[in-house]
């Protein structure tokens, strides 16, 4: 066996409990007006965890990401109420299914200015004592996502204003305060705990000139590669270490646009990207595993946009890409953030008082099949992949 099917062997070892994985919309954010957002409340996640995590399972989805909220546990300065969180620990401890805790899903106390000097400390003692109560309450491997799309939240927070703290021309301030910030923490989780595993996750994207003058091709491609710049950063620790043992990255439809009126490409457009090759861009840039930390879509395309994405990852694994996984997200409508309207983008509708949530069939019919066709592929990691369209017949298509 030649060293580099060995080494991708060795990668493809599966950190998760299933490839398929649905994550729960756990936004915390304020919006630009102060209104402090909650989707873990809002979907009555935290109500129905119970319910919600053994649909996965019964689903056989065994992974999933989840959230904790910042806001909630530290109301007081260094002060910890872990109350907030228990429902949904105890219920992935019942049910057995598998977290990945985002720390930091935009959301932080309000006592906190986000640009001020105690902002990474209380962030970085947070972190210790929220890995601390999961230890204690779950006692298996733990996995952590510390800040969520760090270079999404500098732009939409201190670029263009729409999230809290609502500022302009600061996000590139903002990104190295994260990062910093990102870089003490991990620290911290693993003084804790040194075998927990840790995800950063970024949008992946493509970005394509407005024209084809030399000026606009050198600006779109500046553009483009900024999706780096946190990753990079986080790759470069001073300790040099590893802060990143998978890179999560969040694909959705609108991922692809022309540079800078942010006009949507559309897949099938002869300037779309194939997510393989982003995917494989990634790889050959980091050398570590990827995970699709989100991907998904709204309404009736849901079923063949999740379908593309997983052909797609086919495809890079039979490229050599170590893949851990493809999340759909979320995996529970939730309310849009800006208008309050009914998302219908996830697996499962709003619960009802008794939380039973109406499934969508398209979608879970998808995912049944590409639950079987994952698992056919990673029966076999000692040979070569299954090439894509093998898998694709297998799983029941033409």
């Amino acid at each position: 066996m030649s060293t580099e099917r060995v080494k991708l062997r060795l990668m493809m070892n599966q950190r998760f409990n299933s490839f398929i994985m649905g994550g729960f919309e756990c936004s915390t954010h304020r919006d630009k007006r102060g209104r402090r957002l909650d989707l873990i409340n809002s979907t009555r996640h935290d109500e129905f965890a119970d319910r919600d995590y053994q649909r996965m399972v019964d689903h056989g989805m065994l992974t999933a990401r989840d959230g904790v909220r910042w806001h909630l546990i530290e109301k007081e300065p260094n002060k910890y109420d872990f109350s907030s969180l228990e429902r949904q620990v105890t219920a992935a401890k019942d049910t057995g299914i598998e977290i990945i805790w985002d720390y930091f899903h935009y959301g932080y106390p309000d006592d906190l200015d986000i640009f001020s000097d105690q902002f990474s400390e209380r962030f970085c003692s947070f972190s210790e004592a929220v890995t601390q109560f999961l230890m204690a309450n779950l006692a298996e491997k733990l996995h952590v996502c510390p800040v969520n799309e760090i270079s999404f939240y500098s732009w939409i927070a201190a670029d263009r204003g729409h999230f809290h703290p609502a500022v302009v021309r600061r996000s590139h301030e903002l990104k190295r305060l994260l990062i910093q910030t990102s870089t003490a923490a991990v620290r911290r989780i693993r003084e804790v705990n040194p075998d927990t595993t840790i995800m950063f996750t970024e949008p992946a994207i493509h970005v394509v000139p407005k024209d084809h003058s030399p000026q606009a091709k050198r600006s779109a491609e500046s553009y483009r590669r900024s999706q780096f710049e946190a990753l990079d950063a986080l790759e470069r620790s001073p300790a040099d270490e590893s802060l990143n043992d998978v890179i999560g990255l969040n694909y959705y439809f609108h991922n692809q646009w022309r540079y800078p009126s942010r006009r949507k490409i559309p897949r099938g457009h002869k300037l779309y990207r194939p997510l393989n090759e982003i995917l494989t861009e990634f790889y050959e840039r980091y050398q570590r595993p990827l995970l699709i930390a989100e991907t998904g879509i709204e309404d009736d395309e849901r079923a063949e946009w999740f379908r593309y994405v997983c052909d797609q990852v086919a495809i890079a694994i039979d490229n050599g890409v170590p893949m851990q996984g493809i999340c759909l997200y979320p995996i529970a409508n939730h309310p849009g953030w800006a208008d309050n309207r009914h998302c219908h983008n996830g697996l499962w509708d709003y619960a009802d008082d008794r939380g039973e949530r109406e499934i969508h069939t398209p979608l879970s019919e998808e995912i049944a099949l590409q639950i079987e066709r994952f698992d056919r592929i990673l029966k076999e990691p000692s040979r070569k992949t299954p090439r894509l369209a093998e898998s694709v017949k297998a799983a029941g298509r033409t």
